[in-house]
Formats: structure tokens, sequence, C-alpha cells
């Protein structure tokens, strides 16, 4: 079927099982014929009379008709498919015609229901805004009291209701006329009101929420009051947590449409001593979180999705199984309860987001301090300081201020969005209406008419008169815009079952469609299960036609390459007939002469026995000739199986491998000559300014551990040679180690390979030198190792780039004497040992003349044998050039390999030359100095690479097992010259440190920001100065040879040490002189401490001497100016009333010093809260100023030092208040409790809330905490 046929049979998802038997794939090649050269005439027996053609024309002709008749049946089937795809094409339009005219019909219903939602959404709105403007007539914070019943055990009720908004409390007061006090409320609550009666006032805060503005709804009084029963009822009488959550589900459900959509999102959060706990963490910690609280300081916390009301009973319920069971702990607690409410309309795109609130309170009574222990004081300090940043924050709002104080407390940092501004607050007093609670039922009145009777008074009546007809007005407004929007909700259900009517419909339709559809596809699928038959069939026909064709080809290459070898065979026999009838012919001519010239008879007889002879040697040479290049075949089959193995294990990994970026050009790991380059961190550089490179060993915070890095780390270090049964299982498990090192840095990228190569640095060179003296390990292995480390350590070192090594030709010279070597190196004549001088080998740049590595090469000379040999192979002699055999290649490479053997020279040259322009330089030399070589490809054996390639190839190879073999009691020659670059790196870095300290030694200091700069600086330099020496000492598999090689010296540092000790000293010297300065800075002085102050100068003078020369003008300038300003203040007798005005001096230094004040407010319960400031003094002291007597506000602040906790250590109870009498009254009352251990225990914390409000004691806290001066302070 053509391509641009309309119908397709590729029907996704049946397509016809490929087995693997029948997947397409390219022919082998048949592996080629090696010809082999015998004068020997074995018998061959024809295949052609084993093979019938006739029988094999017969096969194909029948597989011919067959193919035919399938193909008609294709043709067939083609056509029924064809007709199916018209009848179904047509029967689609039709339906695809009547759908596209109820679709018009569906779109345009959708359009007027939009229509119609558009028109609502703005009335809707409208309706809230009135709505919202109603309720909040009177301001945004609402007050409700409720009174709880009388208990059975409690006297009397004091509270009075005269009605709904007015509660009258008898104070029992007979001082005043009138004992009972009137207080106004937007609602009260006798104890006969019901949960429900409350709702109905709660209600429209509640619609409020659901209309986009954040509602809080506060429980407050004191602990008894009702608070919990009006949040949470009862299991008969249900409180405000489950009623609201129902009302606006209720409300949700009938105002939701199909075009807008309600979800709700429930957290629970219990604050307790300002800190916040979700309730919800331990119950499913994937559920997604809010933020809490403002945009300075917020808490991220749980927020679980709540369907119905049974959803949200179960959460509730959770969160209380999580809430502590300590009463205690609960009465002196928030609880916070949160709806987030989300309202999405896919007609307007209006998003909205509000939270309904519900706050339970901790209780509000005000204990006495002393009554309680240190922890209950610090709950109530808490409940106290946070019911205090409420009722601020409400007096705030309600009077209108533009700051409001919501930073005071965590309780109004987490509700600041649902206070003020748009939210709406619903505050509902509790008290209890007995006798005995009078005086916490007047305070949490007073508490919340302070927050009602802020808010903006009404006036008179006729204010009064004109926003009551404003209300009216809005209200009748109100119900006018609602009659209109119930008309359009008419009008949309209306237009709601036309268009159900109409999808209905077209549901009928569509399931008719989807009849067809399988109809079609039911008969689509039994022709393509048709099709696939045939096409099987076909196929396999098809393959066994290319088969037996395949077979037929092959018999006739045999019978051909067999008729060849019969012809050559012939045509040696001939040749060696030939040969015979001319010695015949020679034979019978000398006995024709017998007669007359018997010597000559005689001389033609020898000859003919020496060529008989000569014949058969030559047909003995051939033979062995041929079972040679069999055994040779063979060797190189086993070669290519084992490097196919090791090629196998690391080829996934060489396939991901990327060459690194820092080098320009890879160098050669291998003999054939892969260009792959290995960029591996041993030791971690810093780049200094100047520069130089700083040589740092990673340490084990710097070192990444890797999975691979691990496993190779365990397999070295836990190699043992006793697992193994001889040395050829030893040497195949170390070199399959080191396959494994260089296959997992392959593996891991450029980017990563310094990362694993550092982390299994130590365990590599253990296990090699572990491994050394047994002599098992492939030493080309161990030579691609050590060069990874070594150009990653010379990437990194400039000065090492920098070193100069020779060329490659010093390291090559020809033969000089001495015949050229048969293949056997046996019987080589022209073979004899080379002896290198070691001292030249251990050099790296040798400027003097040297050995190199004689290429034992020469042009061999043409024999008689040979010219036989050749014209017996039909080989032009003109034309043959000579060939280097397998045999030549071995000895080239051995003899290499001995060469390289400790040439720390040689190494360097492979290190600092890139592998594929050295290969390049040996091949230019060969060919420079050999050149008899084949060159080309043409004329190279087998007709791959070209002899020089071969050559070049061989020595390379040499040179690499060389260089990774190891000469006892030393190491390889690469592993020399990885140590001695690394001492020189080292080297040169302290080399380097030694100047920068020795140039700030020589630098002078004239004050005391450069004393302290040039001290810092010269720490610095000798820290890492130190920290280098530490890393060279752990430096063992790097910098330790087995022949003591010489140690890295350490450059003295004395000069250098002996200036930072006299800084340190000059930098003591102009401290006290600072100190002695600031002392001086007062118009009169007493006679004493001016002699005292005279005297510090004095040994400060003698302290000079620790300091070095060019300390001393610093010191000897700051100590004359000192002295000047001291000898220049005017002295006065010393009075014996000394002492007072001292501390009064000394107090008035203590204020000036503070150079910045923090304030501190402490809420104790009563009308005025304790202020306190601190700071910090220049002996790190902490400084307070505070009223001298709490009563007397105005009496004056004092300024006082406060002792550290550790001086009331052994103090008591009379003693400390003796120190508390000199300090403000506020601190004593905060401090002092019953018993002197509980004194101290309250002071400690105390002191270390007031320190923690200094930025700069915050570290004598610490000090303090560390060395137990703190504790008592609990955690």
């Amino acid at each position: 079927m053509s391509k641009n046929n309309s119908w397709n049979w590729e029907v996704s998802g049946f397509e016809p099982r490929k087995s693997p038997a029948t997947t397409d794939q390219p022919p082998l090649a048949p592996s080629p014929l090696v010809r082999r050269y015998s004068i020997s005439t074995p018998s061959v027996v024809p295949h052609s009379e084993l093979i019938s053609k006739q029988s094999v024309a017969t096969k194909l002709h029948n597989l011919k008709d067959k193919l035919k008749h399938a193909r008609e049946d294709y043709a067939e089937l083609r056509q029924e498919a064809i007709d199916l795809q018209y009848y179904s094409n047509a029967k689609l339009d039709r339906v695809t015609r009547y759908l596209s005219v109820l679709a018009d019909k569906t779109r345009k219903l959708d359009q007027a229901a939009l229509e119609a939602e558009a028109k609502v959404a703005p009335l809707i709105n409208e309706k809230k805004r009135l709505y919202n403007e109603l309720l909040t007539a009177k301001g945004n914070i609402k007050v409700f009291c409720r009174t709880r019943p009388l208990f059975e055990v409690e006297g009397l009720s004091v509270v009075e209701f005269p009605d709904d908004f007015t509660i009258r409390v008898n104070t029992g007061d007979d001082t005043v006329s009138n004992p009972k006090k009137d207080y106004e409320f937007d609602r009260v609550y006798g104890p006969h009101i019901g949960q429900a009666e409350v709702f109905t006032d709660v209600q429209p805060f509640v619609q409020s929420a659901l209309d986009g503005h954040n509602v809080s709804i506060f429980a407050y009084g004191q602990t008894s009051s009702g608070k919990t029963h009006t949040m949470e009822g009862s299991s008969h009488d249900r409180g405000l947590y489950a009623r609201c959550f129902e009302e606006l589900f209720d409300v949700s459900n009938s105002d939701t449409t199909s075009t807008s959509r309600f979800n709700f999102f429930v957290t629970v959060v219990e604050l307790h001593n300002e800190q916040m706990h979700d309730l919800l963490s331990e119950v499913e910690s994937g559920l997604p979180k809010v933020q809490m609280g403002s945009i300075d300081s917020f808490v991220d916390i749980i927020q679980e999705k709540v369907d119905n009301p049974l959803d949200f009973s179960k959460v509730i319920k959770k969160a209380f199984i999580n809430r502590s069971d300590d009463k205690t702990k609960i009465n002196v607690s928030h609880l916070i309860i949160t709806i987030h409410i989300y309202y999405d309309n896919l007609v307007t795109g209006e998003n909205l987001y509000s939270k309904l609130s519900l706050v339970d309170l901790a209780g509000s009574e005000s204990q006495r301090l002393e009554d309680n222990d240190g922890e209950q004081t610090t709950d109530m300090l808490h409940v106290m300081k946070s019911l205090s940043a409420l009722g601020d924050v409400l007096a705030s709002l309600t009077s209108k201020k533009e700051d409001v104080p919501y930073e005071n407390s965590m309780l109004t940092k987490a509700l600041s969005d649902s206070l003020g501004g748009s939210s709406m607050t619903l505050l509902i007093v509790n008290i209890c209406p007995d006798v005995s609670n009078l005086s916490e039922t007047l305070s949490s009145l007073n508490f919340s008419a302070r927050a009602r009777n802020m808010v903006l008074s009404l006036g008179n009546m006729d204010t009064i008169k004109k926003w009551k007809d404003i209300a009216n007005d809005a209200r009748k407004e109100y119900y006018d815009k609602e009659k209109e929007t119930n008309d359009l909700k008419q009008e949309v259900v209306g237009l709601k079952q036309a268009l159900k009517g109409a999808n209905d419909q077209c549901v009928l339709l569509f399931n008719e469609v989807q009849k067809a559809w399988k109809v079609s596809f039911t008969l689509q699928s039994e022709l393509k299960a048709e099709n696939s038959l045939l096409a099987e069939k076909h196929k396999t026909e098809k393959d066994q036609n290319n088969d037996l064709r395949n077979q037929t080809a092959q018999r006739l290459h045999q019978v051909q390459d067999q008729k060849l070898q019969l012809q050559q065979r012939d045509s040696t026999i001939e040749s060696l007939q030939g040969k015979m009838k001319s010695i015949e012919a020679q034979l019978n001519a000398a006995v024709q002469f017998s007669e007359n010239k018997s010597q000559i008879s005689t001389d033609s007889a020898v000859e003919g026995i020496a060529s008989a002879a000569v014949t058969k040697k030559l047909e003995e040479e051939l033979l062995k000739r041929d079972a040679l290049i069999e055994r040779l075949h063979e060797e190189n089959e086993k070669l290519f199986e084992r490097l196919t193995e090791k090629a196998s294990s690391v080829g996934s990994q060489q396939a991901l491998a990327a060459p690194p970026k820092n080098l320009t050009q890879a160098h050669d790991l291998g003999s054939n000559n892969k260009d792959r380059t290995m960029d591996v961190v041993p030791f971690s550089t810093e780049k200094k300014n100047d520069g130089t490179l700083a040589l740092v060993k990673p340490g084990q915070d710097k070192i990444k551990s890797t999975p691979a890095g691990e496993y190779l780390t365990s397999a070295l270090n836990d190699f043992d040679l006793e697992q193994y049964d001889g040395l050829a299982a030893i040497s195949d498990g170390a070199n399959k180690l080191l396959m494994l090192v260089l296959a997992a840095v392959i593996k891991a990228g450029a980017s990563r390979e310094h990362e694993i190569l550092a982390e299994i640095r130590d365990a590599v060179f253990s296990f090699i030198r572990k491994m050394e003296p047994h002599r098992v390990m492939d030493t080309m292995l161990v030579s691609r190792v050590r060069i990874l480390y070594i150009r990653s350590l010379l990437a990194r070192s400039p000065e090492l780039q920098a070193i100069k090594v020779s060329s490659v030709e010093r390291f090559l010279e020809k033969p000089t004497i001495g015949h050229s070597r048969s293949s056997s190196r046996g019987s080589s004549p022209g073979r004899s040992p080379v002896r290198y001088d070691s001292s030249i080998k251990n050099a790296l740049i040798v400027d003097g003349p040297m050995h190199g590595f004689v290429v034992n090469l020469k042009p061999e000379k043409k024999s008689k044998l040979s010219s036989v040999v050749l014209k017996i192979r039909g080989i032009d002699q003109e034309s043959w050039r000579q060939h280097v055999t397998g045999v030549k290649l071995r000895e080239i490479t051995d003899d290499a390999k001995a060469y390289a053997t400790g040439n720390k020279a040689l190494a360097a040259l492979f290190v600092h030359t890139p592998a594929g322009e050295l290969q390049r330089q040996i091949r230019s030399w060969l060919a420079l100095n050999f050149d008899f070589l084949s060159v080309t490809g043409a004329d190279a054996v087998g007709g791959a690479t070209g002899q020089l390639e071969l050559l070049s190839t061989a020595i390379m190879d040499g040179w690499m097992a060389g260089l990774g073999a190891a000469v006892p009691p030393i190491t390889d020659a690469l592993g020399q010259l990885l140590v001695e670059y690394a001492k020189r790196v080292y080297n040169s870095q302290l080399q380097h440190l030694k100047d920068i300290a020795g140039t700030l030694a020589a630098e002078g200091a004239d004050d005391s920001s450069q004393v302290a700069k040039l001290r810092s600086a010269l720490e610095s330099v000798d820290h890492k100065r130190r920290k280098l020496l530490q890393q060279m000492k752990g430096d063992n598999a790097l910098l330790t040879l087995e022949d003591g090689g010489s140690p890295i010296r350490n450059p003295s540092s004395a000069a250098e040490d002996a200036r930072l000790a006299s800084l340190i000293a000059l930098d003591g010297i102009l401290k006290q002189i600072k100190e002695i300065m600031r002392q001086s800075s007062v118009n009169i002085m007493s006679r004493s401490k001016k002699r005292a102050l005279v005297t510090s100068l004095d040994d400060l003078s003698g302290q000079m001497s620790s300091l070095l020369d060019i300390d001393h003008p610093c010191a000897q300038r700051h100590i004359s100016d000192a002295r000047r300003v001291v000898e220049s203040i005017v002295e006065e007798d010393d009075k014996p009333q000394g002492t007072s005005r001292a501390t009064s001096d000394e107090l008035s230094s203590a204020e000036t010093d503070v150079t910045q004040w923090n304030v501190l407010q402490f809420n104790t319960g009563s009308t005025t809260p304790f202020i306190i400031k601190c700071g910090a003094n220049s002996h790190s002291e902490l400084v307070i100023k505070a009223d001298d007597r709490v009563q007397e506000p105005k009496g004056g602040e004092i300024v006082r030092v406060v002792p550290r906790p550790t001086v009331l250590e052994t103090m008591n109870l009379e003693e400390i208040k003796e120190v508390f009498s000199k300090l403000p009254e506020a601190l004593s009352l905060l401090a002092l409790a019953r018993t002197a251990d509980g004194t101290r225990a309250r002071y400690s914390r105390l002191y270390r809330t007031l320190a923690m409000k200094v930025p700069a004691l915050r570290d004598l806290v610490g000090e303090l905490e560390k060395g137990g001066g703190l504790k008592d302070v609990k955690s």
C-alpha cells in the first residue's frame, strides 16, 4: 500500500511480536581464510559431488510459487480494508456533524450560565459589603460578657443583670455611697443562657469570615470561669468550635456553584511560655504547612484539610490527645484553633483567603509570685505578659493609634493579621459570680471594659438616630439586593436544567459512537492478525531462501579455494619436477663423459646430491615456518581474548568518561594509543595572590565520601595474600583491583575525579607498597595509577609546570655494530645486553651526555634461501621491504622496559609530554634513522598499521611497563618522581610563608589598631605554617622513602615568633594605657589615686624590656602622653568620707560609660509594669538604670552595676537582701524568694534575661553557663 493512502494499518499496541531469531541483523562477515604454503600433495575430495544442484533449483521454484500466492492473498485483504475504511469514514462524518450541532447548543447554554454568574457576582459582593458595614457600624471590636452558674459549694452571687447589655457587680466597698458598679458591653449573658443563644450572636462573625474577612474570637477569664465550656461545650451541648464550623459548612454548601468552590483547612496550636507547639505535627508529618505569625518571626505549622463536620471533630480530638495532660500546664497555656477558608471563582477569577481564629486564653488570675516555685512563676509571668500585650493591642486598635504593639507577645504576633485593619475581633469575657472570686471578676471586667470603652462613642441622641437611619437604609438596600440575587439564582437553575438535558443527549450519542468504534476496532484487529500471520509466513520463507543461498555460496567458495590450492601445489610440483629434470639431464651428460673425464662426472654427481639435499632442506624449513605461523596465530587469539575480557570489565565506564578541561592534550595510558587523561587531586591547593600555590592535604572534613570510594578503600585495605593459592591468583586479584581503580575514576568523570582519587589515595599507595616486594602487579597498571596523581599535582603547580625535561631524541640511540637478529631470541648473534648508568637515571634533567635506549634493529641481507622463499611465494624481490616480526617487537619491548626501570628522567618526560606528541616524536625519529622499514599501511603486515606505528607502540609499552616496575629496596621511577614533586611544592610553600612573615615582622606600628592588624597577620601566617607542617607529618604515603630520602626542611621562624610575642606584650601595655586615660578624664583627682596612676605608668615603663627595639617607640610615646595627662590633673587631699564619694563617682562613670541602653518591661499583674534599662560598661559588667522605688516612679532613676550570680553563692538570705537593698527596688522584688537557694535561682534567671538583652554580654553569659555560674538556669 502506498504511503499517501489515508488508511494506516499500523494500529498502536497491536504490532506483531519480534522474536530474537527474526530481528533484522547485519549478516556476519565470514572469517578470513588463512593460506598456508606447503609442497606436500594431500588428496582433496571435491564437494561438488555432495551437492545436488537440481534439488536446490526445485526448492527455489516451490518457494517462488508460495510467495506468489501470499502476495495475491495480501492484495485481497488490502482491498477489503480499503472498503471498510470508506464505510467507517462515512459513518463517522455523519456522527461528527450531529455532535457539532449539539456542541454549539451546549456552548450557548454555558455562555448564558456564565453571563448569569457574572451578573450575580457583583450583587453578592455588594451584599457582603453592606453586611460588613452593618456589622462594624459600632467598630470592629465587640465584647460579650458571660456569667457561669454558681456551684453548690460557692456562696452568694455578687452580679446582677439589669438588661441584656449591662452587668452590675456589688463591690462590697462600704467607703463609697454606691458599692454597686455597672459595666456596659455589646451583649451580656446570664447563667441561664445556653450555648445555642450565645452562638446566635456569634453567627454574624462566622458569616463575615466566609465573606473574606479575618475574624478572631477570644474566650477570656480566670480559671474555672467557663472559657473552655464556651469554646468546646459538652457532648449534649456543643460549644463554639463545632457550631462555627457547621455554620461555615452549611453556608458554603448553599453558596457553592459549578464555577465556585470553598476549601477548609484547620490548624491547632498551643502557646506556652511564648513558645508555639503544633498539636498536629505528631499526627501526620506529610501534610502541607502554613506560616503563622508576623513576617519577622513566623512558625511553620501543619494544616489538615477537612471536608465535613465529622472530619473537623476528628482533627480536634487528635489535637486534644497530643496536648499535655498536665492540668497546671493547660491553665497557663493558650489554645488557638484556626479555620483557613479558601474561595475560588472560575468565572470572575476571584480568589479569597480568610481565617476564623478561635482562641481559648489561659487563666487571667493574678497570683502572688512568692506562692509558687520558679517554673510556675515563669509560666504566670508569660501568661500575664501575653494577656497584657493583648489588652494593649485592643486598646491601640480601638483608639485608632498608628503604632500597634504586636511585637510585645507571641500571641499578638501570631494573630496580628486577625487584629486590626478590616478584620473583626470578638472578646467573650467569662466571670465567676461568687463572692470569693470578686477580685478576679473585677479584674476581668476592667480588662474587657478597657477594650470596649475605647470604641468610638456614638454621641447624643441625634447621633444615635442618625446611625439608626443609616443602618435601616443599609438593611433595606441589603434586602433588595438579596431579592435580586434570588431571582438571578432561579434563572441560573433553569439554565442548568436545560444544560443537563443537552448533556444527556450528548451522552447518548457518545455511547453510539463508542459502539461504532468498537465494531470498527474489532474488524481492524482481525485484519491485522491475518496480515501479521501472512507477513510472518512470508518472512519465514524468505529466511529459508536466504539460508539456502548462503549455504550454496559457502560451498562454491570452498570449492574455489580448494581448486586454487590444488593449482598452487601443481605449480610447485611442476617447478620442482623441472628442476629434477634439469638435474637428471646434467647427470646423463656426466655419464656420457665419464670415460674421458672421470673427475668431471664425480663432481656432477656430487652436485646432484647437493641439489637434492638443498631441496629437502627447503621443504623442511617451509614446514617449520608454517608451524611457527600457526603457533603465532594461536597466541594472538589468546591475547585478543584476554584483552577483550579486560576491556569488557571497564568498557561501560570508559564510554562514560569525558576528558578534563584543565589539560590541553590527553596522554596515552595504554599500548593501543587511546588518548585519555585522568585529572585527580590527591592534594588540594589554595591559590595565593602572588601566584604561588599552597599545598594542603585534604582532611576528613574535606574529602567527600562516595560509595565507589568506600568500596575501593575497603577492597584495597582488606586484600589478603593468604587467601589466594599461588602467585598467579595473587597477580590476577591485584591487577583486577588496579583496573577497578582506573574504571571508577573514568566513570566518575572529569568533574569528580579528584574526589574519588583523594578518597582512596592512602589505600592505593599502601596497596602498591605492600605488593611491590612480591612482583605480581602489572607494571603498566601501576604506571597508569602513578601518572594520574602526578598529573593532578602538575596541573595545579606552576612551579612544576616550569620544569624543563630532556627531549625524546636524547633517550633513543641507533645500533652501531652487530648483525641483525633472526626471529629466534635464543640464537640471536646480534643481541648484547646494554648497561645504563644509574646516576643518569636518577636525575630529572641531564645536561651532559647520556645513554639512550638502543633500538637494536638493522636491515636484513637477502640470502639465497630468502630469495628462493620469495620466489616460491610469488613476491617481487625488487618491491620487497623488510618487515618487523612479532618476536622482534617483543624483544624491543623487553629492552625498553629494562631501560625505563628506575629512570626518573624518562618518567619526567612521560609526565610533561602529551602521549600522542611523544609517540609522534618517536615515530619521526624511527623514520629518520631506519629508512628500510615499511611506512605505508599497504606495505604493512595484515594491511592495518605501518611498521613505524608498531615499533613506536612497542617502545611506548616497554617504557610504560618499566616506569611502573619497582627496584627494591626503592619504589618505581614514577613513585620517586611523585615524592620529589610533592617535596618541591611543600618547600616552596614553606619558603613563601617564611617570606611573608619576615616582611610583616619588619613593619612598625604607631597605634593600637596597627598593632592589632600586625598581630592578627602574624598569627594567621603562623597558623598556616603549623597546619602545613601537620599535614606533612601525616603525609607518609608520599613523603616516606625506603632509601632514606632527604626530609623537608622547615625554615626557622625564631625572628617572627619573637616579633609576635613582642606585639602581644605591646597590645597589653596599650590596653592598660587606655584604661589609665579613661580614669584620667576628670578635672580633679585625689592625691592617692593620682599617685597610683603614676605608679602604674612606671610599671608599664618597666615592662618595655620585654619588647623588641622596633616596638619601643610606640610604647614610649603612649606612656609619655598618658603621663603628661595624669600630671596635668588638679589633685586634692583625701577625705574621710571619700568612700561614698568614690562610689558615686564610679556609678557616674558606669552610667556615662554605657553606650546603648536596652529597655525591658516586666508585667507583674499590677497597673504599672516594672521598666528596667540595661547595658554594658567598658569592663563588660551589667549596668541597670531603674526607679529607686516602685511606688515613687517620679523619685528619679538610679544607675547600679549588677553583681554576677557567683557573688551570691556563699551568702545567706540576710546578706543577699543587704546586697539587693543597694539596687533598684524592682530588681529585688523580681529576684527575692523565701529561701536563699530560691533567691539565687531566681536571680540567676533574671541576670541571664537582662544580660542576653545586651549584645556585648552574650559571650559572657555563655562563659558563665559553661563555668557553672548560671547552673540554676534551666535549659
